[in-house]
């Protein structure tokens, strides 16, 4: 064994699912820079409908671990489950959890058995009504349990933690890094995009995100039909799955557009379908961070957001924010008032401001072997 026999130490990730997502995202890219062979990771899940990320996991070498959801009365189940957990598998030393709507629950019973805890926070939001109430309530608790904190930007920090957590030295905000290196903007893997995806010289809007509430998916479609208005030929590429896509298709065909529109559902290869855009939107509601906003500036690509983005997502000068209030046809314009550019290689600005995973790897790895 070339590591002389030592064993890399094991962390353990709670993710709720391994379905494409912000913090899925987040834990895979830093899982596939990490040196494995110091450090492994195991994940934790409680919902099995999407493994996505199944096959790549264990053939990086992890582990997956199914417990049960809380339901909002099945606390004894839960808490017996990770008492279980734990006693079974007295290897783990460190617990880090990217789920937060019932980790108040879990948290105190991975100390019990002596793991450090760390707890992340991804967003800024919880949406709205009932649930939204309910889930505040059972996260306030984690800012007294935790003993390290990380969130994606210091507001995803102090709506989750409070300003006094985030103030403390046990808080530090780790950038949604993303493989900068991979999304140089090359010519050649565009034209072969653009080919698979039938898409000629028309000007290309992009979408590419969960299409989810937060995202505010729907309006992209209105904005996309403003577009049509003016340049006939205009194609939409719409890249993501969620659960709002079946409402997305359906104003795509009140409107009489969706004949223009390339729906791929997720894809991995990030790099080519931004690479096959030719100005990319992102209307969000609320964002904990806009880790896609920073993949399509490291594309070299025209972007225009509304104004939720955090500002640390706006990293260039390739950015135009905007209010929603505007309404679709303001941002129609916006988004064509120059449809063509040469794409801009940005990838030193991203590194420099530490949006690269490389350097990110590093030095969570370095504050694992800290804590383990």
């Amino acid at each position: 064994d070339k590591n002389m026999g030592t064993t890399p130490i094991r962390i353990l990730h709670m993710i709720a699912s391994l379905e494409i997502g912000g913090s899925q995202a987040f834990v895979m890219n830093l899982y596939r820079n990490i040196d494995r062979e110091k450090i492994q990771f195991d994940f934790i899940i409680d919902h099995t409908h999407d493994m996505y990320f199944q096959k790549e996991i264990e053939s990086l070498g992890g582990k997956i671990f199914v417990l049960p959801t809380y339901r909002g009365y099945n606390l004894l189940e839960i808490k017996k489950a990770w008492h279980t957990f734990f006693k079974e598998h007295p290897e783990y030393k460190v617990l880090h959890s990217h789920s937060r709507s019932y980790a108040s629950l879990y948290l105190p019973v991975a100390k019990k058995y002596g793991v450090k805890t760390i707890i992340h926070s991804h967003s800024t939001s919880n949406g709205k009504g009932a649930g939204a109430l309910l889930k505040a309530e059972l996260q306030y608790p984690l800012r007294y349990q935790a003993d390290s904190f990380m969130a994606c930007s210091k507001e995803a920090g102090v709506w989750l933690f409070g300003e006094k957590v985030c103030r403390g030295e046990k808080f530090q905000v780790v950038k949604n890094a993303i493989d900068a290196k991979k999304l140089i903007f090359n010519k050649d893997k565009r034209k072969s995009a653009r080919a698979e995806l039938g898409i000629g010289d028309e000007f290309t809007l992009g979408f590419l995100a969960r299409v989810m509430p937060p995202k505010n998916p729907v309006f992209v479609i209105e904005v996309f039909s403003e577009i049509k208005k003016k340049d006939n030929k205009a194609k939409l590429l719409y890249v993501g799955d969620g659960v709002l896509l079946p409402k997305v298709k359906e104003r795509a065909r009140e409107l009489g557009v969706e004949k223009d529109i390339i729906f791929t559902g997720a894809r991995a290869d990030v790099d080519n379908m931004l690479f096959a855009m030719d100005c990319y939107i992102l209307p969000s509601l609320w964002e904990g961070l806009g880790i896609s906003l920073i993949e399509a500036q490291a594309s070299g690509i025209r972007c225009v957001c509304s104004e939720n983005i955090q500002k640390e997502a706006i990293v260039t000068d390739l950015v135009k924010q905007m209010n929603l209030s505007e309404g679709a046809e303001v941002w129609a314009e916006e988004i064509l008032c120059e449809p063509k550019r040469e794409r801009d290689n940005c990838f030193e600005i991203i590194e420099k401001v530490g949006y690269d995973i490389e350097s990110n790897a590093r030095r969570i790895e370095d504050y694992y072997m800290t804590l383990a």
